[in-house]
């Protein structure tokens, strides 16, 4: 048996995908899948600040790609925001500043469905958070998991509009977050009643470490498909 590090790859089938935006633009991304069974459900990320460093391999979603196929039957899909580089290449564009961003969560949406995979949980991390919150709201979405949002281009008007649906909204905020810690957390997302408010002790804003990754990827398993859980931390 192998213990589970950073870099393992567990299998599953992967292809790299493109897709095209209402405004005309190609992303680039990858879908990974279980290798010999059909996903029980699907995640659909959406990657950190470009500006930042963020990108579709941020640790997080690589770490994701690389286990939940094998460990929990979830398909997952994840892609450059445009204008955004990683090896696997360059989405078309230029930055949106999370508005211009809609086209492309719209996008992957679409994907999905013509894929056939299940309806997608959003997984947001940081500005993530926000390209989701501002603009999924009438998107076929089978809930939100936001990882440390930092809510700056999130209003509270934005906020009130999820009690228009029942859509679950699930918020991981790390004890230790450089931005929305977990008690301005709860007073932000007060106003949505339903949210589930998730504080992870000594957790940081970019979940480094193993012990960080592995409960963010416990708390979207938790969401997804609960009866994977716990995550193994050996394989096979």
């Amino acid at each position: 048996m192998t213990e589970i590090r950073s870099t393992t790859e567990l299998p599953a089938r992967r292809r790299d995908i493109e897709m095209t935006t209402e405004d005309g633009l190609v992303l680039v991304g990858e879908l990974s899948v279980p290798e010999n069974a059909d996903p029980v459900g699907t995640v659909l990320f959406l990657h950190p600040l470009p500006t930042a460093g963020g990108y579709m391999d941020s640790h997080i979603l690589r770490k994701a790609a690389l286990r939940l196929p094998a460990m929990a039957e979830i398909a997952v899909l994840r892609f450059n925001f445009r204008g955004v580089t990683s090896p696997r290449g360059t989405s078309q564009g230029v930055f949106g500043e999370g508005i211009d961003e809609r086209f492309d969560l719209e996008a992957a949406v679409e994907f999905v469905r013509t894929e056939g995979l299940p309806t997608p949980w959003l997984v947001g991390w940081s500005f993530g958070t926000e390209v989701a919150l501002n603009h999924s709201l009438d998107l076929d979405v089978a809930g939100l998991i936001l990882l440390s949002p930092p809510l700056h281009r999130t209003s509270v008007a934005t906020l009130e509009r999820w009690n228009d649906n029942t859509t679950p909204i699930v918020a991981v905020i790390p004890e230790l977050d450089d931005y929305l810690k977990p008690a301005e957390a709860r007073e932000r997302f007060a106003v949505i009643p339903r949210a589930d408010i998730v504080e992870v002790g000594d957790g940081r804003h970019l979940w480094v470490g193993e012990k960080q990754a592995s409960r963010v990827l416990s708390e979207i398993v938790e969401r997804v498909n609960p009866s994977a859980l716990p995550l193994p931390t050996t394989w096979p």
